[in-house]
């Protein structure tokens, strides 16, 4: 399991690793926040949200240029696949992941039965989103929402996460007060934005609610159930290190090409132990992050859920 687990933070690290870069962004803001949150509040309470709710959520609501500011912000990354996989998945990650694992068995065993996604793949997602609840983010949500909604580079996308925060709060299943998260607007120790929260939170305790920012089993339920949706393939695997010969057709490691397993075996990809790969016809891409001299990997369909992942939030 320990082996899995770090397996599965390295692909995460390799899914986040390519450079990252804003597009310039030419739009202005025009008209006041205050006049924006006016009408705001009155679609709101068109969508059936309560005035309670609305008031409790909104009142007193003042723009954070801040929130602005960072999301306009040009951004990359320029480290090596080593450096950068390493720190996310550290030996204290991979050691605190192997405690939940240990600690919350049980819980992560019902929900593989129900939704078919492995418990390592779980934890490696609550490790690197939040490092398991430390990292959620400081910043009152409703704020910065209201504030992507209105700014002009994003609006539409977050009016909807605002109006699906307030849902969320309608419902009883968080409070105002509980929506502390990041600067753009991502909820829980799984970062979920309010939207993915409104339609695939889970109550995973039975006590009524949807509490991804503490109850444990609503975590690892939810987190599971959105891996789902997202289209994992129950019992199918993600990543295989694997050795390459240096015969290999290098036009082939591309993340758009993909060649049934036999084929990869049939030019002499084995498994890491030098064992033979499985002669069947299971998809499946290489990976080479690092170039044809560094590490390998067969990446399956379900690798394709961990990209999907980053481009949900």
């Amino acid at each position: 399991m320990r082996l899995k687990l770090a397996l599965a933070m390295i692909v995460l690290a390799a899914a986040a690793a390519p450079a990252a870069i804003a597009k310039t962004v030419n739009c202005k803001n025009t008209g006041s926040f205050a006049r924006w949150l006016d009408d705001f509040r009155r679609e709101a309470a068109t969508k059936g949200i309560s005035r309670r709710t609305i008031s409790a959520a909104l009142d007193g609501m003042t723009l954070d240029p801040g929130v602005i500011a960072r999301d306009r912000r040009q951004g990359f990354f320029a480290q090596s696949f080593l450096s950068f996989s390493g720190k996310l998945a550290s030996k204290n990650r991979i050691y605190n992941g192997k405690r939940r694992l240990k600690q919350h068995a049980a819980v992560f065993a019902r929900f593989e039965r129900k939704y078919g996604v492995s418990p390592a793949v779980i934890t490696a997602f609550w490790a690197l989103e939040s490092d398991f609840g430390v990292g959620m983010g400081k910043l009152p949500v409703l704020r910065s929402l209201a504030t992507l909604a209105y700014d002009c580079r994003r609006g539409p996308m977050f009016r909807e996460e605002l109006l699906a925060a307030l849902r969320i709060i309608d419902k009883g299943d968080l409070r105002p007060s509980d929506m502390i998260g990041s600067w753009a607007g991502e909820l829980g120790q799984t970062q979920f934005l309010p939207t993915h929260y409104w339609n695939h939170a889970v109550d995973g305790d039975g006590d009524g609610r949807r509490n991804l920012m503490k109850s444990v089993p609503d975590i690892i339920a939810s987190t599971a159930n959105f891996i789902s949706h997202l289209g994992w393939r129950r019992g199918e695997p993600w990543l295989q290190e694997v050795r390459i010969p240096q015969s290999l057709k290098w036009d082939q490691a591309d993340l758009a090409i993909q060649h049934p397993r036999a084929q990869w075996a049939a030019w002499g990809v084995r498994r890491v132990d030098g064992r033979p790969l499985p002669n069947d016809r299971l998809a499946a891409s290489l990976l080479l992050p690092m170039g044809r001299h560094g590490p390998a990997f067969l990446a399956y369909p379900n690798f394709q859920i961990y990209l999907k992942w980053n481009q949900s939030l």
